[in-house]
């Protein structure tokens, strides 16, 4: 996992060589050919070049600024208030990867584009499906995870609610923008919008609510026997999705990610970090 490190270094230390050479007089020792070449490309090009690079972005500023919600087991807080789980986790990870220093920012998931594109964070990374949306407006790794949205009911009203037709007699509470909001919405059932998936499930808790629709990995991880939410199961799973991080359109960090993924998965990270918080082994993609 140091080979990006290494390579960065190279890169970076090539760079400064070629800048010194640029600045220097033709006594120094710089070819015709190379002076020539300095005068048809400005110096201020490299600045550009590296201007337009997120990795030389994050680097200099010493911290990756990872966007995301209250959302176990990928992002939560444990009795400290510090942010743990599984995409927590791996941040840090990753940031480690990078030489910098993780920082979280929890955001309104449905403005979680344009936090990436005014420079709030420099990745979403949170259990994020990957759609046409997302897509269209951000770079997109690699696919780490699969997952689908699942519709949450109490335990004893399970046996009524085993078919999408059963579901519009109920009513929802969702996370706004979310892939469970997109499902609702093909559907044609209306719902009431909340922050987070956690205060979505809460509402079905409370009985403000009689059904939400959430993440398959959060339902494993938060709901039925020894949970939080031993009276609530799911029941109807809407669709099959992947989770993918988002970073700025054309971002340099999206091959950074990637590289980084399949080394952390081959030496054992990826899957170690699952078992912590209670991801199966089966829904991680290399």
């Amino acid at each position: 996992m140091k080979k990006l490190k290494k390579a960065v270094s190279l890169i970076l230390t090539a760079a400064m060589a070629l800048s010194f050479a640029a600045c220097g007089s033709s006594g120094s020792g710089v070819s015709s050919a190379a002076a020539s070449a300095a005068d048809s490309e400005p110096a201020s090009s490299s600045a550009a070049a590296e201007a337009d690079s997120d990795l030389a972005y994050v680097q200099g500023k010493g911290t990756l600024v990872v966007g995301m919600t209250d959302f176990a087991p990928m992002d939560y807080r444990d009795e400290n208030g510090e942010w743990i789980g599984f995409d927590a986790d791996m941040a840090k990870a990753f940031a480690e990867y990078l030489g910098v220093e993780v920082e979280f920012l929890e955001i309104n998931w449905d403005n979680k584009l344009m936090e990436l594109d005014t420079k709030g964070v420099d990745a979403v990374w949170n259990g994020m499906t990957i759609t046409d949306e997302v897509t269209s407006g951000a770079s997109v790794s690699e696919p780490y995870c699969n997952n689908g949205q699942v519709v949450v009911v109490p335990a004893d009203k399970a046996a009524d609610y085993q078919d999408t037709e059963s579901l519009s007699a109920l009513s929802f509470a969702v996370e706004n923008g979310s892939a469970g909001a997109a499902q609702l919405d093909e559907l044609g059932i209306s719902y009431v919008a909340k922050t987070t998936q956690a205060d979505a499930l809460m509402e079905v808790a409370s009985g403000a609510s009689d059904a939400c629709v959430i993440d398959l990995l959060m339902a494993g991880a938060m709901i039925g026997e020894g949970t939080s939410y031993p009276d609530l199961t799911y029941t109807v799973q809407l669709n099959s999705e992947e989770y993918g991080v988002a970073f700025r359109k054309g971002s340099d960090l999206t091959e950074a990610f990637n590289t980084f993924w399949k080394e952390a998965y081959d030496d054992g990270t990826v899957l170690e970090t699952a078992t912590t918080y209670g991801v199966q082994e089966s829904v991680i993609e290399k």
